[in-house]
């Protein structure tokens, strides 16, 4: 049974933006219902005025010099809608539309975009519902808004498309039918409020985000178990090696990796009269790599929810003045820096992990069996696991090109500079999904390292890792089957349990204040 929570427009959190991703229904501040009727009376003013306004009575884009007189202004909303309903591409996944539909109801919600109190409760059913409509993923730009995804969500409003409805794909009329609603008639402004802001490319960001702040805070623990599997020291996470340099994430992971270590047996075995003076970057410099990508990932994390709490359609109306101005707040340029951001740190996630992997599987470097089988040449062990993760990471690599230095004017030279934010913010959960086998593929490698220690153990904490995946996963003794040890690893990675232990070690993903 889902949980419902209450959208409060401008101030919800990450963490309910995350609920809503993850299946929470949705109920909308009644306190909003005020703001909402001004709004859309102001509207109603400037209609009965006939004074030409921007997307009230007048074309759109290019065509804004175009007026259109009051009786047909019911038409061009509904064509607006329909015209620009022009994605491509799978379907987005239903997580990512309940958020998006989310987001798009808070932002109407503050009473700047002359929507109608029964437009916003059609929106507010599909999400207690878990109404999701088809909406092609490909075909924004990330200005002027995100047009086309955004449009078939109010296609479906109207009655046209199609929506999943418990697990069935339905042409949009049925599908409303089918949970009792009815489609809207749009008023003034109404097609051009839902179709316009940057709902989708934000959506996906905050997604991506999600996932990745699972994955970083898995490789962490990886990370820590790859150490005590190389006999690494301690010494690099030193508090007061950080400290001098003042970086806060950097100082967080450390903090996080000595905890995860602490009170291990292996490392105590060779604390004293080791040859080697000093690990691998992989290994030694986790704390600067990861916490810098913390850091980024907290800095996305602000802009992401300042994002989700404003008003990105186009023109905002101001009920104080009556007034409709037009701007630009639908262009995507703050979330697509974020998403730049999130995609350079998630690839540099899986970047240094493989390497800890690749050094793993290196006898010269490791000091272990190679490609950590006990029989090598008889058996491959590792071997092609570590060639998995260089391909992964690869990928990912060709993937974090940033999209936002990247611009094609659209519309007839009108909307002639745009962000590039909504495949930019799409990319992100494949990232994850391609950094979660590379780490999947480091638990499985690091655990078979400890193997070979034994009986000497390593910390609680790790411990406890290794036995979950133990419980899935044997040790391997000789070349079996592997993909599914990889598919089991990669399930505990993408689960979030790894990381159980770091609740009180690791500051959650917040804003920066």
């Amino acid at each position: 049974m889902s949980t419902t929570l209450t959208l409060h427009p401008g101030a919800v959190t990450l963490a309910q933006w995350r609920a809503i991703h993850d299946g929470a229904r949705v109920r909308l501040d009644p306190a909003s219902a005020a703001a909402v009727l001004r709004s859309a009376q102001t509207v109603a003013d400037i209609v009965a005025k006939g004074a030409p306004v921007y997307g009230i009575n007048t074309g759109f884009g290019k065509l804004a010099s175009v007026r259109i007189e009051r009786e047909d202004l019911e038409t061009l909303q509904r064509n607006i809608v329909l015209s620009h309903a022009a994605g491509v591409g799978e379907p987005m996944p239903a997580p990512v539309v309940r958020l998006m539909m989310a987001l798009k109801l808070a932002s109407l919600a503050q009473g700047a975009s002359g929507i109608r109190p029964q437009t916003l409760a059609l929106l507010e059913a599909f999400l207690q519902h878990d109404f999701i409509p088809v909406i092609p993923c490909q075909g924004s730009v990330g200005a002027s808004g995100d047009l086309a995804p955004l449009s078939h969500l109010a296609s479906v409003m109207i009655g046209v498309g199609e929506a999943f409805v418990d697990g069935q794909r339905l042409p949009a009329a049925e599908a409303l039918a089918k949970v009792g609603l009815a489609p809207l008639v749009l008023g003034a402004k109404e097609g051009l409020a839902l179709l316009n802001g940057t709902q989708y490319s934000t959506a996906y960001a905050l997604a991506g985000l999600f996932a990745i702040d699972t994955v970083f805070r898995a490789a962490l623990v990886t990370g820590a178990l790859s150490v005590e599997a190389a006999k690494g020291s301690d010494t690099p996470f030193d508090p007061r090696i950080h400290s001098i340099r003042g970086q806060r994430g950097q100082i967080a992971t450390a903090a996080a990796l000595r905890t995860l270590m602490q009170g291990s047996a292996i490392r105590e075995s060779h604390r004293d009269n080791d040859v080697r003076v000093q690990d691998p970057y992989c290994l030694r410099c986790q704390p600067q790599v990861m916490g810098a990508a913390f850091d980024v990932m907290r800095q996305a994390a602000t802009t992401l929810a300042i994002e989700a709490n404003g008003v990105s359609d186009n023109p905002l109306v101001f009920t104080d003045t009556n007034e409709a101005l037009s701007g630009g707040n639908f262009h995507a340029e703050p979330v697509a820096f974020a998403a730049d951001m999130l995609a350079m740190a998630v690839c540099e996630i899986g970047s240094i992990s493989e390497r800890r992997t690749a050094m793993l599987v290196d006898p010269a470097l490791s000091g272990l069996p190679a490609f950590l089988t006990p029989k090598p040449g008889l058996n491959s062990g590792f071997m092609i696991p570590q060639v998995t993760a260089a391909a992964l990471v690869s990928e990912n690599k060709q993937r974090a090109y940033p999209a936002s230095v990247d611009s094609i004017p659209t519309s007839a030279n009108q909307e002639d500079h745009v962000s590039m934010a909504a495949h930019g913010a799409r990319r992100l959960m494949a990232m994850a999904e391609n950094a979660a086998n590379v780490i999947g593929i480091e638990l499985l490698a690091a655990a078979q390292g400890c193997d070979f220690h034994a009986p000497l153990r390593s910390s609680d904490a790790l411990e406890a890792v290794r036995q979950r995946l133990r419980a899935q996963v044997p040790t391997l003794e000789d070349d079996r089957y592997f993909h599914p040890d990889m598919v089991a690893a990669t399930d505990l990675v993408r689960s979030g349990v790894l990381a159980d232990g770091l609740g009180d070690i690791l500051p959650p993903l917040e804003p920066l204040s």
